[in-house]
């Protein structure tokens, strides 16, 4: 096995054991942010902020992979997207989630310097890799598409993106329309070819096979899996950090149930659709493929603005201190440059979900010599975080 992979591994197996723990150890606390949302709310935001135009865009592209090569053939395609998407990987979330709520307001980890430095980074780096992802794949939906028009729809979606920061009621009701626009989206599939409730869970029977090969899913099977593994990680620090401001009393193992069934309910819903598409050899319409690069559209928009206010917010880039113009044109050029540096350089995410495992290192040591402080945590008194 791999270098990376052993890494990968034993950073996965060491975050839900720590995962578990946590929720069982303090099961009788209730978490709340800084703009405690209900958990319809939360569920949203969280789901689209967390999640990026790879929802949208890949599956077509990789169940004919899934289904080609031999080292996925321990179960089916579906299973596969599922697991490389859904349920388990989401307990990533809820460690930081949980740090960021109760334990950073603690002991301040994140304001240590050189922790602090590492994790802006890394927020705008994986801010980056999301516009260049979307990027990317935008020929495979927009047919004939002119590498000026390419650049031209990231810019401005980068340029959207930078507008939306600047107020967070902007972020919760983006939030609200992805979610939203992504169940039409679904429905619109079904409708146009006339693909029933039945046919839809003969199409998510296949799931089973994720949930029955669950071991499979904690180390990576091959280095494609190990991408999407340093992919979460790259997310999960600055993910925890944003969403955990909206938690509005829930305990931990109550959050870490829902982080693990909620989101992945309509991610399965969403790949048992396209799996149909797939196993039917359906040609997606035109005006589908349209409507599928419009609501990837939106889910970059909700990824790259909940972003760029949190590493703003860090690093007090803000409007309030560097007026409007300059804070949209400063991280506008930022966010744009650096997704130029994916496409021209050999820049990867592996590297950037590396540096996260590691600063996960760094942080379970630095809580370990400030112990004093988490013995005093109450399991019984409410946890009210305020900014």
């Amino acid at each position: 096995m791999p270098l990376a992979h052993i890494i990968l591994t034993a950073a996965i197996l060491i975050t839900l054991a720590t995962s578990i723990c946590f929720a069982l150890r303090y099961r009788n606390i209730k978490l709340y942010g800084a703009q405690p949302s209900n958990l319809l709310a939360f569920t949203a935001i969280l789901f689209t902020s967390g999640l990026d135009v790879g929802l949208i865009m890949f599956p077509l592209t990789e169940f004919p992979v899934y289904a080609r090569e031999a080292s996925y053939g321990f179960t089916n395609p579906l299973a596969i997207e599922f697991g490389f998407w859904g349920f388990l990987v989401w307990g990533f979330y809820f460690l930081t989630t949980f740090y960021f709520c109760v334990i950073e307001p603690r002991l301040k980890l994140f304001e240590i310097w050189w922790v602090a430095l590492a994790n802006n980074i890394v927020i705008v780096a994986t801010c980056a890799f999301t516009g260049f992802l979307f990027l990317s794949y935008l020929p495979n939906y927009i047919i004939d598409i002119t590498p000026a028009a390419r650049y031209g729809l990231v810019a401005a979606v980068v340029l959207g993106a930078v507008l939306s920061s600047t107020d967070i009621r902007y972020v919760k009701w983006l939030s609200y329309a992805s979610f939203a626009l992504f169940g039409l989206l679904i429905l619109s599939l079904m409708i146009t070819n006339e693909m029933g409730i039945a046919d839809l869970l003969a199409s998510g029977q296949n799931l089973g096979g994720y949930f029955s090969n669950l071991e499979k899913f904690i180390s990576p099977q091959t280095d494609y899996h190990a991408f999407y593994l340093f992919w979460w990680f790259a997310w999960s620090i600055m993910i925890g950090q944003f969403v955990a401001r909206f938690l509005g009393g829930i305990k931990p193992l109550q959050l870490l149930i829902a982080l693990l069934i909620l989101p992945s309910i309509p991610i399965a819903i969403w790949f048992s659709v396209l799996f149909y598409y797939h196993s039917q050899e359906i040609v997606l319409a035109g005006y589908l493929q349209i409507a599928m690069v419009v609501v990837g559209i939106i889910f970059v928009l909700n990824s790259l603005d909940s972003l760029t206010r949190l590493y703003s917010e860090n690093l007090n880039l803000t409007v309030k201190r560097l007026g409007m113009p300059l804070y949209i044109l400063g991280h506008w050029v930022l966010l744009f440059g650096l997704i130029l540096l994916y496409q021209f350089t050999p820049l990867k995410i592996e590297w950037i979900g590396m540096v996260v495992i590691a600063l996960y290192g760094c942080i379970y040591v630095l809580s370990y010599q400030r112990r004093d402080a988490l013995q005093k945590m109450s399991q019984t008194r409410p946890l009210i975080h305020v900014e």
